[in-house]
């Protein structure tokens, strides 16, 4: 795989993205950036609320976080980008000028991803927000998709594996996985 790699871990709220982003960023040498950070004070007050960020609240985040992918390529340094990317039109935001911006999709059941939200603390994000998250969702059919049942650890090797063998690029349709195999 590259060195220069561009790698967004994009999923639903409490699958895990950040926990799994800076493991695969640690196994690759690159850096890890987590998309919330670049939230603007009137989104994050929103989602605390319990409110769900529309399109025209996402935009600039979007772009915020294009630019900064973008920086990365151009110095030619890897960098990990754990950011929900629930759209397509999100995705294609995230990858433009970037064609070889490679997206990880970590998928699991409402049900479990409840439970990690109930007990999560810390955290803006309202748990009362997952069913919309889910009704945003529309799957990504050139993701490295990864079921998020296993340990993190196991998740971040399954990724890095399936990141090797070239999975999660534009254009190509990979599978969820049921393991980290």
């Amino acid at each position: 795989m590259a060195t220069d790699v561009q790698i967004v871990v994009m999923g639903v709220t409490g699958c895990g993205k950040t926990t799994v982003g800076r493991l695969v960023a640690q196994h690759l040498g690159a850096q890890f950036v987590d998309a919330d950070d670049f939230h603007p004070p009137a989104n994050v007050a929103k989602m605390r609320a319990g409110i769900a960020l529309d399109d025209a609240d996402r935009r600039p985040w979007l772009d915020a976080l294009n630019a900064r992918l973008r920086e990365s390529t151009a110095r030619g340094e890897p960098l990990v980008l754990a950011c929900s990317a629930l759209k397509a039109a999100y995705r294609e935001r995230l990858r433009d000028g970037i064609p070889d911006l490679r997206f990880v999709h970590l998928e699991g059941a409402r049900e479990l991803i409840a439970g990690r939200l109930a007990a999560r603390s810390g955290h803006y994000m309202n748990p009362a927000l997952l069913d919309s998250q889910f009704a945003t969702l529309e799957r990504p059919g050139d993701a490295l998709s990864i079921d998020i049942g296993p340990p993190p650890e196991e998740l971040a090797d399954a990724v890095c594996a399936g990141l090797a063998r070239g999975q999660g690029a534009a254009g190509q349709a990979t599978p969820a996985s049921g393991s980290a195999t």
